[in-house]
């Protein structure tokens, strides 16, 4: 079959083929009808060989929907033919964390050597994968699987983020998004339909501060140095009570630290970097600052349900397997509006 792999550090990945996989105890092996391209592989394309916490080449992917193809022996819970989507972040499935649908917090992943696929294990930008256990497989019901398949990170990631601080997006407050790309132009929108707050974008492209208004933005502001007196302005000096940077390098989490309410939560998504100080006087009264990863089973299962009712709606530029490269290419130089798919069956 034919694979996206990275194989060489520091070279851009390449489209090869490879063996066809078969499914091993347990496991489901699946035919891939779309599978996402994100800026995490990026980052771990940068990394140096020291930094690889493991070898390659890699198939990369970790956002994938397809169709139950083969079923490893005592694997259950789907039949050949049905439409899934795959929840990425694998853990051992019976520590504490575990337990609770939490695997994108295992206590053993490290330990039992679990790495999600695309980012360890072989990932979705392939004509096929092998995913580990039913149990990360969840139904798609209906949704086209192009529009569906951001959800499994793009959706998930910024459901995650935005459902733990959604006692604090009452009526009257403000939440700020930072970078309207991938995962921030998603968030807009869950913004909208799961809280009452106000929603301010910020990025650097007029393009995507464009896409946010259209996707429901309240307002949106250029993310340069005057960002943060901004946004206090249009809070009337209060600030925002939640900010999530889906950037993360330093600029933007000192941003988030000028704009943000007493009592707000600070949200480091995005994998730039970026660190804030944490002490008394350093931020503004109370203020919470968290770096969350990925986001649980019931909650993938929760997006899936928004995207449904029509809550949801992913913009994404399309790519069959062989342009998969030059998707990249576009994700890296900022130029990808949305998010890229890739279709490995065309």
């Amino acid at each position: 079959m034919k694979a996206l792999q990275y194989r060489t550090v520091g070279a851009p990945p390449e489209v090869v083929t490879v063996p066809d996989p078969e499914p091993g105890p347990g496991q489901v092996l699946l035919k891939i009808t779309a599978a996402g391209v994100c800026h995490s592989d990026i980052a771990v394309m940068s990394w140096s060989a020291d930094q690889l916490p493991f070898p390659l080449p890699l198939t990369l992917g970790h956002e994938g929907v397809g169709t139950v193809a083969a079923l490893g022996p005592g694997a259950g819970g789907f039949a050949v033919g049905d439409a899934v989507a795959v929840y990425g972040p694998w853990g051992c499935g019976s520590c504490f964390m575990c337990a609770q649908g939490k695997e994108n917090y295992c206590l053993r992943a490290a330990e039992l050597g679990i790495r999600p696929p695309g980012l360890g294990a072989p990932g979705a930008i392939a004509e096929y994968m092998i995913v580990d256990s039913s149990r990360h497989l969840v139904p798609l019901g209906g949704l086209d699987p192009v529009q569906a398949v951001p959800l499994t990170d793009a959706g998930l990631t910024p459901y995650h983020a935005v459902k733990r601080s959604l006692p604090k997006l009452v009526p009257g407050s403000t939440a700020v998004v930072i970078g309207a790309g991938g995962l921030g132009h998603v968030a807009v929108q869950l913004l909208r339909a799961v809280t009452a707050a106000r929603v301010i974008a910020l990025d650097v492209s007029e393009e995507k501060l464009a896409l946010a208004r259209t996707v429901g933005a309240h307002e949106t502001v250029l993310s340069d140095a005057a960002a943060a007196p901004t946004v206090r302005e249009l809070t009337g000096g209060r600030g925002a009570e939640v900010v999530l940077d889906f950037v993360g390098v330093q600029p933007t989490v000192t941003a988030a630290g000028a704009m943000v309410a007493v009592e707000g939560d600070i949200v480091i998504v995005g994998l730039g970097g970026g660190t804030l100080p944490v002490g008394f006087g350093a931020l503004p009264y109370e203020v919470s600052v968290t770096s969350p990863y990925w986001g649980t089973r019931p909650e993938l299962i929760e997006v899936l349900d928004l995207a449904r009712s029509g809550a949801v709606d992913v913009h994404v530029e399309t790519y069959g397997l062989d342009e998969a490269p030059k998707a990249y290419e576009r994700l890296h130089e900022g130029r990808v509006n949305g998010r890229a798919v890739i279709l490995p069956h065309g």
